[in-house]
């Protein structure tokens, strides 16, 4: 049976890996696919692209955008556009200018809050000048601040917590014709974090699916099999591919594995077929 792992996360984000790395970490947990899908970010496709050639893995170009939504945490997952193309590329600038902007913003909110921290501290972390919210959570955790990622983004760094910053996102519609538009095919990664119901997650995915939504991720490490379950019923309705994925970051995020998506396990080849295959 082949595995395939669809939410994976670089150093080009917020994972603690490069590229390369994380490919080659795919291809020796024996994944047959990996899709590296980092935040806003496309900057690493190219180098996991070829280090699967290299390896013997399918790498499927990914992306994961972050979209308007004010109950939750909405995330939509790209996949199979073409890289290059100069629209998303452009739009994609927009969203890591909005993420740099917002970084010194967190720091100073730490600072008022008592906290000795200078975002030099975390870019060093990061190592790049992409930084995350799991860099300053590694910091907070380094000084003894907090115990582990979960207490910094529950008292710190998570929506509307003390130290949080909003930043510009498109609409969730805008997320979807982006991803169109470069040829690709768009999931939503994480149904929970919308915060709905499951009458109003399904009334929303309908609307969803008219403006081009063709996948939802029904595994997920936070899944559990009731969850799935549901999850999957909603999906047959609308007709919607079941993809999976770990999430995977690495050290910046406990309990992250490649490979592992949850109580069912990961999907199979087939699903990435179906992406593929996807009108």
């Amino acid at each position: 049976m082949s595995w395939v792992d669809l939410h994976s996360h670089s150093t080009v984000s917020d994972g603690s890996f490069p590229p390369e790395a994380v490919v080659r970490m795919a291809a020796n947990a024996g994944l047959d696919a990996l899709a590296l899908t980092d935040h806003d970010n496309i900057g690493g496709v190219a180098a996991a692209l070829k280090t699967g050639r290299l390896e013997g893995i399918l790498v499927v170009p990914g992306v994961e955008i972050s979209a308007e939504f004010q109950r939750g945490t909405c995330h939509i997952l790209g996949y199979f556009f073409d890289p290059s193309d100069a629209a998303l590329r452009e739009k994609l600038d927009t969203l890591q200018r909005a993420r740099a902007e917002r970084n010194p913003k967190i720091a100073m909110k730490l600072q008022n809050l008592g906290i000795d921290i200078t975002y030099k501290e975390v870019q060093a972390v990061a190592g790049s000048e992409q930084v995350g919210r799991p860099h300053f959570a590694r910091v907070l955790m380094d000084k003894g601040i907090v115990k582990d990622f979960n207490e910094a983004f529950d008292r710190f760094l998570g929506k509307d917590k003390a130290a949080y910053v909003d930043k510009f996102r498109y609409r969730p519609e805008e997320a979807f014709a982006m991803i169109q538009g470069a040829g690709g095919v768009a999931v939503l990664a994480h149904p929970y974090t919308l915060n709905l119901s499951d009458e109003e997650l399904a009334a929303l995915l309908k609307q969803w699916v008219e403006w081009g939504l063709k996948g939802m991720e029904v595994f997920y490490p936070d899944h559990t099999e009731e969850m799935i379950a549901r999850y999957e019923r909603i999906a047959d309705t609308l007709g919607l591919i079941k993809t999976g994925g770990s999430d995977f970051h690495g050290n910046n995020k406990e309990g992250s594995v490649l490979g592992d998506c949850g109580p069912r396990g990961c999907p199979s080849m087939d699903v990435v077929k179906q992406l593929k295959q996807a009108p």
